[in-house]
């Protein structure tokens, strides 16, 4: 496929998907999301996503414009159905670390993209907005899953009720991102951050699913995918090699096996 809407990129281990259509601050039309889909499904030997926006947006939310192929028509929930929840479900159950570079304004589900990565570094411009309240829908993209467990219900309903920007320096403060950096030097950041996952062992992707699991998940339920998954860990050859650079006083080189 080639793409108009994305850039795909790799450097070394790192695929950087790069939202690229800043006329309209990267705003998701089909195109987009089926560009992505495809993108997310052939990363090839990638070990480590980093997604981010062209321009000085992350993303601004679904594109209202009536050729941007938006959820704001009369068949809303079908659009999503179709064309966002396999892009989320796809990012939900990716089996390498993700990490989100927010340069700008991430709306709508352009906030949820950010906030189901792994790590999140914002941009100290950026902000985060559920607006959806405004146009008289309501969060959709996993907002209503994500949001109550990530900052709290009352925090939750705030956001997606008063529709009111959120900065990056009390997004930090609740707990919704890891790390605020000035702009200049949010790429470099998030890019060494997104190498040191891609060096890192094959358990990080275990480690990405137990705590997804988590989050439906009962304290007994969790031992036992905590056991299950330790196991699973236990048979790599990273782990082999991690006991063995331990052993001999070395540092560990991970392959991701």
């Amino acid at each position: 496929m080639e793409y108009t809407k994305i850039i795909l990129e790799q450097s070394e281990d790192v695929a950087v998907l790069k939202l690229n259509a800043p006329d309209v601050l990267n705003a998701m039309s089909q195109d987009m999301l089926l560009e992505m889909t495809h993108a997310v499904e052939n990363l090839g030997d990638a070990r480590c996503l980093m997604l981010t926006g062209e321009g000085r947006a992350f993303c601004s939310g679904a594109n209202l414009q009536p050729d941007g192929g938006s959820a704001a028509n009369k068949k809303a929930g079908a659009n999503l159905e179709t064309h966002y929840h396999p892009l989320i479900n796809r990012l939900r159950n990716l089996d390498i670390p993700m990490v989100a570079a927010v340069n700008g304004p991430a709306a709508g589900v352009g906030m949820s993209f950010a906030i189901m990565s792994d790590l999140v570094i914002a941009a100290k411009s950026a902000y985060f907005l559920q607006a959806f309240a405004r146009i008289g829908l309501i969060p959709d993209g996993g907002a209503t899953y994500f949001l109550p467990r990530l900052i709290g219900i009352r925090r939750a309903i705030e956001l997606s009720m008063l529709a009111e920007r959120l900065t990056a320096e009390q997004a930090l403060d609740w707990g919704l991102i890891n790390r605020v950096v000035d702009d200049d030097q949010l790429i470099d950041e998030a890019m060494s951050l997104a190498e040191r996952l891609a060096k890192g062992p094959k358990s990080l992707s275990i480690i990405r699913q137990a705590y997804w699991q988590s989050l439906g998940n009962g304290f007994v339920e969790q031992l036992q995918v905590e056991a299950e998954f330790q196991q699973e860990a236990s048979f790599t050859a990273d782990y082999k090699e991690g006991v063995a650079a331990f052993l001999e006083k070395r540092d560990a080189k991970f392959t991701g096996n």
